[in-house]
């Protein structure tokens, strides 16, 4: 089982501000290259005082539309030292059944027998800001004006950047243009994200309950593993996650993402609770047999039906608020059951008795 260690990254970030004036000469510009591999190609980011020379592949999935995933169930692909392992909904909910321990364990205390999953956009920090002045800032640069209309809004902050530059802003046609608009404005992201410290209001009270009730917790983010553990230590929540699954994990979906993190978490998907606040994420945990809890904010509450537990902030959480999420259900609520239809009754067969 995968275990995650947080600690301070020494590594540079990935948009390095402008060496300061000193006496020794200027040095070249530097190529930050990421150590994983996508593909078969190196991710290389290069920066000059005057923008991007080019626009590879920037890391993380920002502005991007993703896939909810495990429609029916389906997982992903990991490998292992006997070869590659296909893993899915019904395998881990299999595999990762309790020993006879944890068992008793569980008995006697059974909130450690649940996991949370915390999505990183709007759950733990306030990325809908981080959007908007990213588009504010990259209008500003232009000198374009973004439309106040409420579909713009939320197509700024909900669709891909592909989409909006060319079918809602209109401010790209040509291929080039936008991929150097599309750079710049996750650059901008970036650099806003740099500067975040202060988490969602109530969040640091709930993870402390929680930790205190000995659930682990874990958190899924399309950024990439270093710009996460910074941005949680900055924000002094890295000791409240046992697990993160970003970039790096190569999760092509938002159900994976959720798979992944209860794999590292080692609890079964039926036993875990997403925390989300899209519809899309609502959908990919309980495609993944999971329990969603939504943080109405981002979205309004009409659209947060689908989930199974739906609040306004934090502070309205408990922890009995998990147990009954599972206590009418039991540990198989998600489990496909066969219906029995009963056979009807045979009719009777009305005689008529004569008496002689």
């Amino acid at each position: 089982m995968e275990s995650c260690s947080f600690r301070a990254a020494t590594a540079p970030s990935p948009f390095p501000s402008a060496p300061s004036s000193s006496s020794s000469p200027r040095a070249p510009c530097p190529i930050l290259r990421f150590p994983r591999p996508r593909k078969g190609r190196q991710i290389g980011v290069r920066r000059r005082a005057s923008g991007f020379d080019a626009f590879p592949p920037l890391p993380g999935k920002v502005f991007v539309d993703e896939a909810i995933g495990a429609e029916y169930g389906e997982g992903f692909e990991t490998f292992r030292m006997d070869g590659p392992l296909k893993v899915d909904v019904d395998y881990l909910n299999e595999k990762l059944q309790e020993c006879f321990l944890q068992r008793i364990r569980h008995a006697m205390k059974p909130d450690e027998a649940f996991g949370l999953i915390f999505s990183w956009d709007n759950v733990i920090a306030d990325t809908d800001s981080l959007k908007l002045n990213a588009w504010r800032q990259l209008a500003l640069e232009e000198g374009k004006d973004i439309p106040s209309a409420v579909h713009v809004r939320k197509s700024i902050l909900h669709g891909a950047a592909d989409h909006v530059l060319r079918k809602v802003l209109y401010w790209a046609k040509e291929e080039d243009k936008m991929e150097k608009l599309k750079a710049r404005l996750i650059e901008l992201y970036y650099e806003n994200l740099f500067k975040l410290d202060t988490p969602v209001e109530g969040l640091r009270e709930w993870l402390d309950a929680v930790q205190t009730a000995g659930i682990p917790c874990a958190v899924a983010s399309s950024l990439d593993r270093r710009c996460m553990i910074e941005a949680l230590d900055r924000m002094a929540l890295s000791k409240y996650f046992k697990a993160i699954v970003t970039d790096e994990d190569d999760m092509e979906s938002i159900a994976n993402r959720f798979l992944s993190a209860a794999m590292k978490l080692d609890r079964k998907p039926s036993k875990c609770v997403v925390f989300e606040d899209d519809p899309r994420g609502v959908t990919a945990a309980h495609n993944c047999t999971m329990m969603a809890a939504a943080l109405i904010g981002a979205h309004p509450a009409y659209e947060l039906v689908q989930a199974d537990l739906a609040i306004a902030k934090y502070s309205e959480l408990s922890v009995i608020n998990l147990r009954r999420l599972f206590a009418n259900k039991g540990i198989s609520f998600m489990d496909l059951q066969k219906q029995i239809i009963e056979k009807s009754p045979p009719k009777r067969r009305l005689t008529v008795d004569t008496i002689f």
